[in-house]
This record gives C-alpha cells, structure tokens and sequence, in this order.
C-alpha cells in the first residue's frame, strides 16, 4: 500500500493543503538550525526581533517594534515595570529555587538526591520566568540577572538527551510513558518544549546567547519531527494543551525552517489516529481542525493559546479558512464569553468557558493566563488586519484582568479574578505561589515585555497602540530614522502631549488611536485642530513630519456607567463604572463603616455620571483616581430578610450613603474585605 492511500481522505486533503500553501510560503534566510552554534556579530538582527518578529510574514499589515527600541519612563506602567524587575522576577526565582523547580533538573544529573517535585508542566514554570528575563534584559543590561539565568539554562541544558529529548517529569521509569496517547492528551510535554522555546527566543533576542535555542531546535528536529507527525511512518501528536503551535510558527520565523512552520499547520489540524472523547476536543481546543471551531469553548488558557497559534498560522500563510474562523472566535469572545474586564473562562471546573452570557461575578475563574492569552491573541489579531478593535481589547485585558493579577509590591499573585468576591469563606485570593505557578511568571513576562506593544510600522508610517510616558527610537520601514516622545498622566488623565522627531523631514502617516470608550476626543497637529477622531478607530494623521511637531490628544474621561447584555443574568439590574481605560470596584472597608456591599445600590437617576466625584489619592494604592457617588444602603440588612418573599415595586427604605470605588486592578491589595464590580441600581 502506497503512503498515500494509507492516510485518511481528512489527513489527505489536509495534508494536500497544507503542502500548496507551503510552496507559497517564502524562505527565509535567518537564524541557522545546526545545534551549537553562536550568533555572529556581524547578524546584528537578533537585537531588532520584536515580541513576535512578523516583519517577513507575508500577511502582516503591522510590523512589531523591538522591546528595546521603546523606553517607559515614570508613569503609570514604569512604575509597574520598575517593581517587576526589582522584585517580581528576583523573588519568583527564589521560590521556583524552593520549591523543587531546579532541582528537578539537577536531580538528572547527579547534583540533587531530591525527588521530583511538582506537576507534570513544572519545566514550563522555569522557562516563563526565563522568558520574562529575556524581555527585562532587552530593555535594560542586569549583569547579575543576566549571570543567574545563564546559570540556570546551564542547568537545563545539561539533561538533554542525545535524542533532543528533554523533560524532567518523564525520566526514569516514567520514560517509558513518553509522547503516549494519553500523555499527550494530559503531560503537557509540548507544552513545556513551547515555552521553552518561547523564553529560548526572548533570550536569545536579549543576549545573542543561543543556549537554549538550539537545545529547543535539537529537541524539535532531533526527537520530535523524525518520530511525529503525518504519514503511516511517524507517530501522531495531539497538542493536549495548545502552546506549542505559537511556539514552533516564532521558531520558524527565527530559524527560516519551513518544517517548523509546517509542524505547527499539522498540529493544528489534528491527527484523528488520537481520538477523543467529544469533550476531549472541547476541553483540549485542539485534535480537530481549528476551521472547524464556531465558538470559544472548553479550557480558556488552552483555547486563548490556540487561537494565538492560529492566528501565527494565517499571518505566515494566508490561509483564508483560518482568517475566517479567527473572525467567527472573536466575534463569540467579544459579544457573548469575555468580562468587561478583559478576563475570560467563566467557570472553575475545567477553567473553562461557560455558555454564551455565562458570565457570574463571584464565581468567575478569570484566569490570569486566559487574561493574558487573551491580549496575545488580540496583539496578533492587530498585526494582521491594523484594526484598532483589537487593540481596544488589548488595553481592556492589560489595565484590568491582566493587571490586577499581581499585588502593587509585586510578590502575591492572583490566580483567578473574580468580579465580586466575599472573604468570608476563607478564600485567600493572592498568595505568593501555587503549585500550579503558571500565572506568576506569565504576569512577569507579560510586564517586561510591554514596551513591544506600544508601537507598530506598517509600510506607510506608525501605528501608536499605548499611552504611557515613553520614548521610541527606531525608523520607519524605509529606514528613516524617528524618534516619538509621550508625555502624559495617562491613565489618571485623558491629555496627552506627543512629539515626532524624524531624522530628516518626511512623509508618512501617524496613525493615532482613539480607544473605543473615548467620547469627544479632541486632536491637534502643532497646535491647529484635527477633526475626523472617532471611538475605536484609528486617525490617521498624513504629513509631512519634521522635528519639532507635536500631536496634543484629549481623550474624554467622564467616569461611564456601563450596563450589560440583559441575557447576563448575574449582571441584571446592575451596573459597572469605568473611567478611561480603568474598570472601578468597591472594597467594603472604603465604605462608611457599618455599610455591607451586599446592601448598597447606586443612585444613578437623574444626574447620571455627572455627579460622580473624583479625587486623585497619591497617597492610596500607589496613586490613584478615586470616584465617590452618591447611593444608597438598606435600613435593614439584605442578610436579613427571608430567601423568598412576596415581591413588590416599592423600593427598600434606605438611607442616602456616597459610595467609594476604586480601580478593580488594585483590589485586594489591604486587608481582606468583600468587592464587587457590577453595583446594583437604586429602584426609582
């Protein structure tokens, strides 16, 4: 029997796609494959590779900016970033250190009589935080860093096998269970080998040091593509949790080797030689062709990763069933599966996404990693199609589910992030780790890596994402050079002060983004007013720029009062406060005292958020805009009535109370005391 008539008609005909595509798909001429060797100082180019580097992705309308091309300054994030590398990353290496992380490593090779500590994903722990480093040292040389961390890929390095393979839960009499069925299925083998790809590649970007690069390209061309993939001769893979297609699709950019591109189009479409229960493909979001996805479903992490692989896939390819899909998954995320505060999966059991509008406030699991897969996946959405309604997810994810996943001080972590929460039960929301310790370094790497995302260049000018105190200094992609400051008090305040510094006076278009929640933005170019701003869009501003020109933005800031989808039962008869980019919350002990948040409404009739209050604390939370309205609280205690009683329009006596919010990221950074994001409305 030929190969051919023994695959599949599906495996035929994805295969047979897969190959026309492919022979579209330009070489390109990068990194080389060989295990061992260096980087050359006369291939600077390593140093200029963004957080995806797309620059050579045939359907990339936007092109990233290196990390280090972009310096935040005090402000808002710099702040953030200052205490993520001062005492974020040091002090997770501490506790990866303590709780059997490295040694699990050194074990293998006779330096640790310890026993293997910690799920099967713990390697992948050790390469996010590896990954974090190599996004702080490409905005900042950390000599003592910079040591620690060739220390420890030492380390891991020294247990690879000739084979390629590497994995530090599958050794000894566990060996025997590598890349089973059901391993792939539960182990996460890929899992960790996509990580540690993704911090070799961040690293390498930093450093030039090639280490762990080609201790990843050895595992995925020594042991894996000779052993797996399509055809009677090699075994099948099942991604069991989506990570490395995003993984294998960068390496292939860095490498130039197309097989790494076309590993990651097979892994994608699934090997239906793995099957699975039906709730397997939900849950796993993977073992079936991606374009056959309609909705967001199953484990959030692992369907955020996919549709982040996914969207990698279509950006090297141009594969319009993929597009297709990805623009079907989103519009499910956006109008139906995604909480306003950028977080997504709604329910704890499976970590998953729930039923459309399924959406509960006490209960949400909000995972920090599906926060984040969330604002990955929007960023590659952006590079694709330049449309700002990615980017406006973005910063929803990234100043609010994303950022209140790490305490102000930078040491206790969220692993969830509910919209309400009551701390009666006992439930300690941060804590400084988790056996399960994916969130950690992920919020890490997440925060050095920012400056990547506030800029991009299309082929007509740049692209402005993120407001923040920074400076740019990089080029347009004719080579001319540019250099863009911001200065301003974003997110406290809507005005923002931006000047462009080509290095000769040029051409281009300076696309600004107005972000969807800014009504009444007011724009101007060297002082003379520029009409055509619009909600959720970019303006795009054509001239010729010199040194010496300055865009002044005005974004409306009036606190809004948001309601939801009436199918979002848990938010029914409530409502949510943002100001700017900001969601607020209320933490009861901001309350006059004696007021429970269970039995507070807010006054929203007649005045509506012209009467809201606000107050900048700089001596609160690390600073912030605190808003007070005017509300209510129950004579007698909601606690206190009957489960069920007759119902009647009349409304509660109540006492007038002003009501204090801040903004939901900086919650449960005091003493544990109940919150809540959506308010109910005072009955008129």
């Amino acid at each position: 029997m030929s190969k051919r008539s023994q695959l599949s008609r599906r495996e035929f005909v994805g295969a047979a796609i897969s190959a026309a595509t492919m022979s579209s798909v330009p070489a390109r001429g990068f990194v080389g494959s060989s295990w061992g060797q260096s980087a050359s100082a006369s291939n600077p180019d390593w140093k200029d590779e963004g957080v995806l580097f797309v620059d050579k992705s045939p359907y990339a309308k936007l092109h990233n900016i290196p990390v280090h091309a972009v310096t935040i300054t005090q402000g808002f994030w710099g702040a953030r970033r200052e205490t993520n590398v001062d005492k974020s990353i040091p002090s997770m290496e501490k506790l990866l250190e303590a709780n059997g992380r490295m040694t699990n490593f050194l074990r293998l090779v006779g330096k640790s009589d310890a026993a293997q500590r910690g799920p099967v994903y713990s390697d992948s722990d050790v390469y996010k935080w590896t990954e974090a480093v190599g996004f702080a040292l490409q905005s900042e040389d950390r000599p003592e860093l910079h040591a620690l961390t060739d220390k420890i890929i030492k380390e891991v390095v020294a247990v690879q096998e000739p084979s390629g393979y590497l994995n530090t839960y599958y050794a000894g009499d566990k060996a025997k269970d590598r890349m089973q069925p059901d391993v792939q299925r539960w182990g996460h083998e890929l899992y960790n080998i996509g990580h540690m790809i993704q911090g070799a590649i961040a690293y390498y970007r930093a450093t030039g040091d090639r280490t762990l690069l080609d201790a990843g390209i050895h595992f995925v061309d020594g042991y894996l593509s000779p052993n797996f993939g399509p055809g009677s001769d090699k075994k099948p893979i099942l991604s069991g949790h989506p990570e490395m297609e995003m993984a294998l699709i960068e390496l292939y950019r860095t490498t130039g080797d197309k097989r790494h591109l076309e590993l990651a189009g097979y892994i994608l479409q699934g090997d239906e030689r793995i099957k699975l229960p039906q709730h397997g493909y939900v849950y796993h979001f993977c073992g079936i062709p991606f374009t056959t996805r309609t909705h967001l479903e199953g484990h959030a992490v692992r369907a955020m990763y996919a549709c982040c692989g996914a969207t990698d896939y279509y950006l090297e390819t141009g594969d319009q069933a993929y597009w297709k899909t990805l623009n079907v998954l989103w519009d499910d995320l956006v109008s139906a599966q995604m909480y306003v505060t950028g977080g997504v999966g709604a329910r704890s059991e499976g970590e998953a996404f729930g039923d459309a509008y399924e959406l509960p406030n006490f209960t949400a699991y909000g995972e920090s990693c599906a926060a984040i897969g969330n604002m990955m996946w929007n960023w590659r959405m952006l590079a694709a199609s330049g449309d700002a309604k990615f980017a406006d997810v973005i910063e929803r994810a990234l100043y609010n589910g994303i950022n209140s996943g790490m305490s102000l001080d930078g040491t206790m972590y969220c692993y969830r992030n509910p919209l309400g929460f009551d701390p009666s039960g006992g439930d300690q929301i941060r804590n400084p780790w988790y056996d399960t310790t994916c969130c950690p370094p992920n919020l890490e790497r997440t925060f050095a890596s920012l400056p990547g995302y506030f800029y991009s260049t299309s082929k007509d000018g740049l692209y402005l994402h993120l407001y923040d105190n920074s400076q740019l200094d990089w080029h347009l992609e004719d080579g001319t050079g540019l250099k863009v400051a911001q200065k301003t008090n974003y997110p406290w305040d809507g005005a923002a002060e931006i000047s462009v510094a080509p290095a000769k006076p040029a051409e281009f278009t300076f696309y600004l983004r107005i972000p969807g929640w800014s009504d009444g933005t007011q724009v101007a170019v060297n002082g003379k007013p520029v009409s055509g701003a619009t909600p959720g869009q970019y303006l795009a501003l054509r001239r010729r720029w010199a040194s010496g020109d300055v865009i002044s933005v005005k974004f409306g800031m009036t606190p809004q009062v948001i309601e939801a989808n009436p199918r979002v039962v848990d938010d029914y008869g409530r409502v949510a406060l943002q100001r700017g980019p900001l969601v607020y919350c209320l933490e009861e002990l901001d309350q006059p005292q004696g007021v429970a948040l269970f039995d507070v409404a807010l006054d929203v009739w007649p005045k509506g958020a012209s009467a809201f209050h606000e107050e900048f604390r700089s001596d609160l939370l690390g600073g912030i805009v605190v808003l007070k309205h005017s509300g209510a609280v129950s004579e007698k205690s909601n606690s206190r009535n009957a489960l069920y009683r007759a119902y009647t329009a009349e409304a509660s006596k109540a006492r007038q109370v002003e009501l204090s919010f801040v903004p939901y990221y900086a919650w449960a950074n005091r003493v544990a005391t109940p919150m809540q994001v959506w308010t109910p409305v005072l009955k008129a």
